[in-house]
């Protein structure tokens, strides 16, 4: 399937029958094709008139106890920050794709990881946390479409699916998850009072200051239980490598191509993937410097992540940065020659 597309089913196996959306290339496929299968599954697909008014019609939903989604690519989702934060507020649990394209401004139509501060900096107003999820394929985005609603469910929170244009346009194998048929059971939801005494209210606003402060602590204890037990990342041939490659998306595919090349010249060069880009995975990165020798973030972006890299490595070993920008999409050549000019000891474009 399309990645784009595969999203699509994977939600609809995930139990979402409320999607929202507003088309921007390049993740217009996806509401395209949401809006020919939700009527299929008794679903509901509506074409907002704005991005603005998708992401509350996303809150309106999950207020009501749905399992609901919205997509977009790079300035929709600038668009829809506002939302973004309410939802946190409110501890609404619901899904948002982002298919990040080139910026700033408008920007171009390519690939891009330029949003990565966005997504997990929070991005709109106020303390609160995305779950980042990170694909690097047509399978993971089936895979993680299908997590990303019940971590949504679990810890009544946004979940962020990051990808970037060449993963909802390229076209792969990918097995489908059977549908899940199970309904949560949401008494907390606004969807009628079904006998109760007190009615539940959806809201995110507190006019007493120590009321909205017990609200966020409240927020930061759930953010810290994610933090310990959400964490997730893919390890390759670290175990004696000399220098890591931090790395995710389409890069780390592009990366791990050039590990391959390396090794095989006898080049002891690693790859730790981060899947979820919040929480980040910073232990795993400190207690890799205790035995590497220097690490390099490889990014479709100016360099974003690597001020995370940089947090966990904390000054143990040197952190070198590479990254393309508007769309450019490197070749294996072009990283495996970055990696031995490290290694070689030359230093690196962007080095600490």
């Amino acid at each position: 399937m399309k990645g784009n597309e595969a999203i699509g089913e994977a939600a609809i196996a995930a139990g979402c029958r409320y999607y929202f959306g507003y088309p921007i290339t390049p993740q217009t496929e996806l509401a395209e094709y949401m809006a020919k299968r939700m009527p299929e599954v008794a679903g509901v697909f509506l074409q907002a008139e704005s991005e603005i008014a998708a992401i509350n019609m996303v809150y309106g939903a999950a207020g009501a106890g749905a399992r609901t989604m919205t997509s977009s690519s790079s300035p929709g989702i600038s668009l829809k920050q506002e939302g973004v934060s309410y939802i946190a507020g409110a501890e609404l649990p619901c899904v948002i794709v982002n298919i990040v394209r080139g910026g700033p401004g408008l920007g171009s139509i390519q690939p891009s990881q330029a949003d990565y501060f966005q997504a997990t900096k929070g991005g709109g107003h106020g303390d609160y946390r995305n779950i980042v999820l990170a694909p690097n394929s047509v399978q993971e985005l089936v895979d993680y479409t299908y997590l990303a609603f019940d971590l949504a469910d679990q810890y009544r929170n946004p979940v962020m699916i990051l990808g970037d244009g060449a993963l909802g346009q390229m076209m792969e194998p990918a097995v489908l998850p059977e549908t899940n048929q199970q309904v949560t059971d949401k008494p907390w939801a606004a969807c009628g009072l079904k006998g109760r005494r007190k009615p539940n209210i959806i809201n995110s606003l507190y006019l007493d200051p120590n009321r909205l402060e017990q609200h966020n602590l409240h927020l930061q204890h759930k953010y810290q239980l994610i933090e310990q037990s959400e964490v997730r990342y893919e390890e390759y041939h670290t175990e004696d490598a000399e220098l890591i490659i931090i790395a995710y998306g389409i890069t780390s595919r592009i990366a791990r191509t050039a590990i391959e090349k390396a090794r095989n010249a006898g080049r002891r060069i690693g790859m730790l993937r981060p899947i979820t880009l919040w929480p980040f995975p910073s232990r795993a990165i400190r207690e890799l410097a205790q035995k590497t020798k220097a690490f390099l973030a490889l990014e479709l972006s100016a360099g974003q992540m690597v001020e995370d890299v940089k947090l966990a490595v904390n000054g143990a070993r040197p952190v070198y940065f590479y990254g393309r920008m508007g769309g450019v999409i490197p070749s294996t050549q072009e990283l495996y020659e970055q990696m031995i000019q490290v290694i070689s000891g030359e230093g690196g474009k962007g080095d600490d």
